[in-house]
């Protein structure tokens, strides 16, 4: 069946539930480059994106011609250059909107206006969610060209009595201390993420970027507030990367309330020993 016997299957006909995976078929759509054929599986509502010169030739007019799945038509470039053009007048600041005016100007428009974005974190949301509504206009209107309604993707919950045993495993192997297991899981999922950032595409790519970036500094955040003392005398902290670290225990004493609290450093150790010999002056 051709591409325009599908587009024409669902009229006159009551819709057809699919479970869609709204990310994946926001991909499908805003990739329109003519290497990349995306299609939607009727039944399970998977996207399979097929790239020209990676897939099998013959695999891929096995798709085509497969009435399980229907061809993806994603949003021209032109349309998603006016959604640039409809987005900068929204942006307050004149010199950002100067600059992405300048920026979708000639070839190359879609790069440079998202390399000026990239150093402008809160605009750049901002498109991210003006882009995506725009998506799923034309998402919605395609799915109700082709009789599709779409429908929750079913997530199946996992037995309990596995959820135990798999709890129990993992406690065991955590108090074994298996360190060889651990080194090799790492090395596994870098090899893992450098076969998945060759596959995947510049826009991807950033947002990959953006959210390592995100973790990074999240985790160095944590690590410092777990070194840092606290404020307050005599109080321990609540938190629970501050509790993980080696304290010694504070003694309740009528001392306590001039006592630092006691830290791994050498020289913030020597620090409440110095106070306590004028208190016993």
């Amino acid at each position: 069946m051709s591409d325009s016997d599908k587009s024409g299957a669902g009229a006159g006909q009551p819709p057809r539930d699919v479970p869609i995976d709204w990310e994946a078929l926001e991909d499908a759509f805003e990739n329109n480059a003519p290497e990349v054929h995306s299609y939607l599986h009727l039944s399970t509502g998977e996207v399979l994106r097929v790239v020209d010169g990676i897939a099998d030739p013959e695999m891929h007019q096995r798709i085509a011609s497969d009435t399980s799945y229907m061809r993806i038509e994603p949003v021209s470039s032109r349309e998603q250059y006016r959604w640039m053009e409809r987005f900068i007048p929204m942006v307050e600041d004149k010199p950002l909107s100067d600059l992405l005016t300048q920026a979708i100007d000639g070839k190359g428009a879609f790069r440079r206006f998202k390399d000026v974005l990239m150093s402008h974190g809160a605009e750049r949301e901002r498109w991210f969610a003006f882009r995506s509504e725009r998506l799923r206009v034309f998402m919605e209107a395609w799915l109700a060209a082709h009789a599709l309604k779409p429908t929750p993707r079913v997530v199946w919950p996992t037995e309990p009595a596995l959820g135990l045993a798999k709890e129990g495993r993992e406690k065991e192997a955590v108090a074994g201390g298996d360190v060889a297991r651990r080194t090799r899981n790492i090395d596994t999922l870098r090899k893992q993420l450098h076969e998945l950032v060759e596959t995947l595409s510049a826009r991807d790519l950033d947002k990959v970027i953006a959210f390592a970036e995100f973790v990074k500094a999240r985790r160095a955040a944590r690590g410092f507030s777990a070194r840092e003392p606290s404020s307050d005398s005599g109080v321990e902290s609540s938190d629970p990367a501050a509790s993980s670290e080696p304290l010694a225990p504070v003694v309740p004493t009528a001392d306590a309330a001039v006592l630092e609290p006691p830290v791994a450093s050498t020289e913030e150790e020597a620090t409440p020993s110095s106070r306590k010999r004028p208190a016993a002056r």
